[in-house]
């Protein structure tokens, strides 16, 4: 069995898919880092679910399915092109990843309803934390275009997409659970004098 700690990354750097070094401070592992946070987050949120399985939109498994693609997002953002040359046997992120998220979205929407206001992140407990793990999810996506402002090359044009409709998605299921709860949406009353 192998140790956790390596003592390689001692220095400042870690090794990336296929052997190459980079800072731990680099744009790739800020991208894959924030993403991994998001995953936490997310996790954190599906923790809080106390009627996922009773729950007819099955947020749960919505957010499973969001975690593992989460992590295909990470092991891409930690690959290298040359790295990902020739392999076979990596994560993707389809088109059909998206639409799936598009159609939970409007599932979630088709229940809670379109509004025109801004919301302000609260109501129950498991709103505030997929609101929380919503705004991780536009750093990653900030982080993500970092990487492909330095290495054009080296972003799979699937993962920006789907990163952008977990904002919303997450978004949508905040004001669902609100709306399961009785909660309801908090929309932002501005002050305007």
């Amino acid at each position: 069995m192998s140790k956790i700690y390596t003592r390689t990354g001692d220095e400042g750097e870690t090794s990336l898919v296929g052997g190459s070094r980079v800072a731990k401070n680099s744009a790739r592992v800020e991208a894959y880092g924030t993403v991994d946070e998001v995953n936490s987050w997310v996790g954190h949120a599906r923790a809080a679910l106390e009627v996922a399985a009773a729950d007819e939109l099955r947020l749960d498994i919505m957010l499973d399915f969001v975690q593992h693609r989460l992590f295909d997002c990470s092991s891409l953002l930690a690959t290298p092109a040359e790295a990902r040359a020739g392999r076979t046997g990596l994560p993707a992120i389809h088109a059909e990843d998206i639409s799936q998220l598009e159609t939970w979205i409007d599932d979630l929407t088709a229940v809670v309803g379109e509004i025109d206001h801004f919301v302000l992140p609260g109501g129950c407990e498991e709103a505030c934390r997929l609101h929380i793990a919503r705004t991780v999810v536009r750093r990653a996506e900030r982080r993500v275009i970092d990487l492909a402002s330095e290495a054009p090359d080296e972003l799979d044009p699937g993962i920006l997409a789907f990163i952008n409709r977990l904002s919303d998605l997450l978004f949508t299921m905040a004001r669902y659970a609100n709306h399961r709860y009785g909660a309801g949406d908090v929309f932002w009353d501005p002050r305007t004098s």
